[in-house]
């Protein structure tokens, strides 16, 4: 018998990414207000520019969260050290150098969070890899940010020391120092990735992606606990997945994709409940596990490709962007709901 759908890795990891939410927030929060105390033309340009970065990246963070498919609460002390920097933001102790000062800091912070879970990433497994992707693109512009903030405080901090203006060719530097770091790691990185605007047919394939590589590796694995572990992600994202589906996708694409058509994904995925919940009952080093794994994989495969090929087309056909658009963010919205539930359900977390 599967002893736990939970992982204690999987679990810090989604507490890490919840961390970064929360500072995601609190950097936005920061910048719009440099923006209103900034007197200076050049130094408020480069804060609105980063501004723009940081309010995309909060939509990519969101998308990256759910579909990592654990979501947890920020760290007691995160979220403490928030709310005393928050404080210290909006009151007059701080000149505006030292308030710039302790938002370097806190990029610093968001930057050493992506790298981190980068690097627990690969311990941990591939579908996670796959779910954290985008924080590439996150983690590259807040080492960019770091070095324009790192401009504005040399700038700041001459003005407030001596009253006169710092020597020429500090944003010249700047840019060098950026484009040093855009020729180290601009390669790996798709900087033009806004995953705001994906569209019903991206999101759905990053989840099909993500069920295929946790049913691989739990099919490779010869260890009783990693195959736990993948079975335990498995059970949750199909369930979750298959929720968000019927209630978002599905009710949305009847209309042309046809009653039968539709009906009949409605119907392999309530068989697909009824096969998790059977494999739950069974142990995970049986014989019969991996068999019935194998057999789900195949079942679960087959309905992918029929929504990849034709209910895909249906949807491009009759859809315009906007509305895919739309309809990927409903998506989301009920997957991220539903996360929630299953992760505040305690009883839903052991079988």
């Amino acid at each position: 018998m599967v002893a736990t759908l939970d992982d204690t890795k999987r679990n810090a990891i989604a507490v890490k990414l919840a961390d970064m939410k929360l500072l995601q927030q609190l950097l936005i929060q920061n910048e719009e207000l440099f923006l209103r105390e900034s007197a200076d033309r050049e130094i408020a340009d480069n804060i609105r520019k980063m501004l723009d970065d940081d309010r995309k990246n909060q939509g990519i963070l969101e998308t990256v969260v759910i579909q990592y498919g654990i979501q947890k609460e920020a760290d007691t002390t995160v979220q403490e050290m928030v709310n005393k920097v928050r404080q210290l933001m909006q009151g007059n102790e701080l000149s505006f150098f030292e308030k710039v000062f302790q938002h370097e800091l806190l990029k610093h912070q968001q930057v050493m969070n992506g790298l981190t879970i980068h690097k627990a990433a690969q311990r941990v497994g591939a579908d996670v890899m796959a779910a954290i992707g985008s924080l590439n693109t996150i983690n590259f512009e807040n080492r960019a940010h770091q070095e324009q903030l790192k401009g504005i405080l040399e700038i700041l901090g001459v003005r407030e020391l001596t009253g006169q203006d710092a020597d020429q060719g500090i944003w010249a530097r700047v840019q060098d120092a950026i484009a040093a770091i855009s020729g180290a790691v601009g390669s790996a990185v798709t900087q033009s990735s806004d995953k705001q605007d994906m569209n019903i047919q991206d999101v759905l394939r990053m989840d099909h992606n993500k069920v295929n590589i946790l049913f691989t590796q739990l099919l490779q694995s010869n260890d009783s606990q990693k195959i736990q572990e993948y079975f335990g992600q498995l059970y949750k994202d199909i369930s979750v997945h298959a929720a968000a589906e019927e209630e978002v996708v599905y009710p949305r694409v009847r209309p042309f994709y046809g009653d039968a058509d539709t009906q009949e994904l409605y119907d392999e995925q309530a068989s697909w409940r009824i096969i998790l919940d059977q494999l739950k009952a069974i142990n995970p080093t049986a014989p019969e596990f991996k068999d019935r794994v194998r057999g789900l994989m195949d079942d679960v495969m087959d309905h992918v490709r029929q929504e990849e090929s034709t209910m895909f087309a249906a949807i491009r056909n009759n859809l315009s962007s906007q509305q895919s658009e739309e309809l990927a963010t409903q998506f989301k919205a009920a997957k991220s709901r539903i996360q929630q539930k299953i992760g505040g359900n305690k009883a839903g977390a052991r079988v």
